[in-house]
């Protein structure tokens, strides 16, 4: 019970963090694009609204600046895809345990082999996680079955599985928690940023349509302007979409080995009890 309320607090912490983190990274994208970017000493004058400086980091902030009310927004979301990588990145690395998943799953066959179940626990001590977790509840249960009277093998053999489930079923959500908000960063971008550069390209166009002559200048920065959010917006969609490839095959591995390790033990107790 203790450890099916801890997984429930740890689960809602997540929650919790995901809710209190999108806000506050939203309001670090705004503060960045006003005090940031939009800094008057990024443009001539001193004046937003004049074009960026002709030279150095101003002149990149200030052109970004330019890309308009679809920057900050850009800026928050790509925030949320860092903020949520490393989020994802620690807990999947706390999920593994201290040690290779390879090299525990290996020590605990060679402890049930001999015999020593309670050294095949220690291991699961000294390893943590969510793998280790999982096996040492196996463990466990497989402990109790052997002592267990009134049940055959078949059915001990069944209520170890059972626990491995029902283990599994608790570990699983946490690894795969917020990797939705990943997922949405990488289709969401390029929308916003699309939207952004129609935006920008009405405007570029209105703004030489009206202004009788041609100005090469004023049209080469509103090209630029609009093609800003598409960077931006393009840029994320890649980072959300390699990270979250990345930690499903790291999820993937994670749910391999303990597939592995539930399998082992349940052999063991087949083969080594009538």
């Amino acid at each position: 019970m203790n450890k099916v309320q801890t997984q429930k607090q740890e689960s809602k912490f997540k929650s919790l963090f995901a809710s209190f983190a999108i806000p506050v990274l939203v309001a670090v994208g705004i503060c960045i694009y006003m005090f940031v970017m939009g800094n008057p000493s990024n443009f001539e004058g001193g004046d937003p609204n004049n074009h960026p400086v002709q030279e150095g980091v101003g002149h990149v902030l200030g052109l970004i600046y330019k890309g308009g009310f679809i920057v900050p927004i850009l800026l928050s979301l790509v925030l949320m895809s860092i903020t949520f990588s490393i989020e994802r990145f620690l807990t999947l690395a706390k999920a593994s345990g201290k040690g290779s998943a390879e090299s525990f799953v290996h020590k605990v066959k060679v402890q049930l082999a001999a015999g020593n179940i309670e050294a095949a626990l220690k291991e699961c001590d000294a390893q943590q996680g969510s793998v280790a977790n999982v096996v040492k509840s196996a463990l466990s249960k497989y402990r109790e079955m052997e002592n267990a009277s009134g049940m055959d093998k078949d059915q001990k053999v069944l209520a170890i599985q059972k626990e491995i489930e029902e283990s599994v079923s608790l570990e699983l959500p946490m690894l795969e928690k917020n990797l939705v908000i990943i997922a949405t960063m990488a289709s969401v971008s390029t929308l916003v940023a699309l939207l952004g550069t129609v935006i920008g390209m009405i405007k570029a166009f209105s703004a030489l349509a009206s202004a009788g002559s041609p100005d090469s200048v004023a049209l080469a920065n509103g090209i630029s302007e609009a093609l800003i959010n598409t960077a931006l917006g393009i840029g994320n969609s890649a980072l959300a979409t390699i990270m979250y490839n990345v930690f499903t095959t790291k999820i993937d591995k994670v749910t391999y080995t303990i597939d592995e390790a539930g399998f082992t033990i349940t052999q063991q107790f087949a083969a080594t009890h009538k």
